[in-house]
């Protein structure tokens, strides 16, 4: 499923948590996809705390707690790390990460805790939502078989990579817009791990996680072609790193994104790959005019710029992600109406 809905799908299950209609919510995929940060974006949608428990580090014990006596009685202190509405507030997200990489006798610990909610006497507070994520067994990480009675307790989510929806984040989280346009450039490299192969010698592959990576490399690196390419190899390996810094050189060709914004006669490249970082380029100027009184003029340059393109297709591509990026303000843009009749066969029925 693409990030974008079971984003949707969390959003209604946290919330369910405090209607008492709450389902346990298990991510399975592959390393670097992005399930850690889906669960992030909720918490920090709804401002409310993760409290990330790796159960591949821990005991059985270290999830029951220590026993203590109590007059004639023995009583249990839960471990600091639960959630609890005294310390960390009504409501939350208990993110149960890397469970696949537990040892049974610890997912086993955990059985109660999801499916009850409860430990012993400890209580997991009702606006607190449960979600696990862990890689499946073919890749290639260190996983256990998820047991049945522990995958029943779940409703199960597999995590696709949707280039879309990564775009869609990239321009939110302020990812360097050269790599935005090299993925939409060669957008096969956005997840390129074939667990069937393992790493053939190397260790770093494409994924989301490490294109963020690349963006930070971006910044420490961008000033030094000789160390850049392998800066880029390092976080995404040998021939995506190759061929992203190849596509960031040959950026020196693009088009005056300035002279654009002013409403300049600026020529469309030929090149494809051109297009495609003029494109990003643009829709990140869009992003950051937003909410300005200067974001409909410069949606309107846009527009008008977008209509010169070559391929159709292309510049439905750039008006999509400016829709991603500003809403629906792109409709009552003037320029919207010529634009879309340049492009209305291919909106219509391709």
């Amino acid at each position: 499923m693409r990030p974008a809905q079971l984003a949707a799908i969390l959003d209604r299950e946290f919330l369910a948590a405090a209607e008492g209609s709450h389902t346990p919510v298990m991510l399975w995929g592959p390393p670097g996809v992005g399930k850690s940060q889906i669960v992030a974006q909720i918490a920090a949608r709804h401002g409310v705390p993760v409290i990330d428990v790796r159960l591949s580090q821990m005991e059985p014990s270290d999830l029951r707690g220590i026993p203590f006596r109590n007059g004639s009685h023995v009583d249990w202190a839960p471990p600091s790390m639960l959630p609890d509405a005294t310390r960390h507030g009504a409501s939350g997200i208990l993110f149960l990460d890397e469970i696949t990489s537990a040892a049974p006798t610890v997912s086993a610990a955990a059985y109660q805790l999801i499916l009850d909610r409860r430990l012993g006497d400890y209580r997991v507070p009702d606006g607190w939502a449960i979600f696990a994520a862990g890689n499946r067994q073919g890749d290639r990480g260190v996983t256990y078989a998820m047991p049945a009675p522990l995958a029943n307790r779940f409703a199960h989510f597999t995590v696709d990579t949707h280039l879309d929806d990564w775009v869609d984040w990239a321009y939110g989280a302020g990812i360097d817009e050269r790599l935005i346009g090299f993925l939409r450039f060669k957008p096969e490299l956005l997840f390129d791990f074939d667990p069937a192969k393992g790493l053939a010698g190397e260790m770093a592959f494409p994924s989301p996680r490490s294109w963020e990576f690349s963006h930070r490399a971006l910044q420490k690196f961008g000033e030094r072609p000789d160390l850049l390419t392998q800066a880029l190899a390092a976080c995404v390996g040998q021939a995506a790193g190759i061929e992203c810094a190849a596509f960031i050189d040959s950026l020196d060709r693009l088009p005056d994104i300035d002279a654009i914004l002013r409403g300049d006669d600026v020529a469309v490249p030929q090149e494809l790959d051109l297009q495609y970082a003029v494109a990003a380029a643009l829709a990140g100027r869009a992003l950051r005019a937003k909410a300005t009184p200067e974001m409909k003029q410069v949606v309107g340059r846009i527009l008008d710029y977008a209509s010169r393109f070559p391929l159709r297709e292309m510049a439905v591509m750039l008006v999509a992600d400016l829709h991603r990026g500003v809403g629906n303000a792109v409709f009552s843009v003037p320029e919207f109406g010529p634009w879309a009749a340049t492009v209305a066969d291919v909106m219509l029925y391709e």
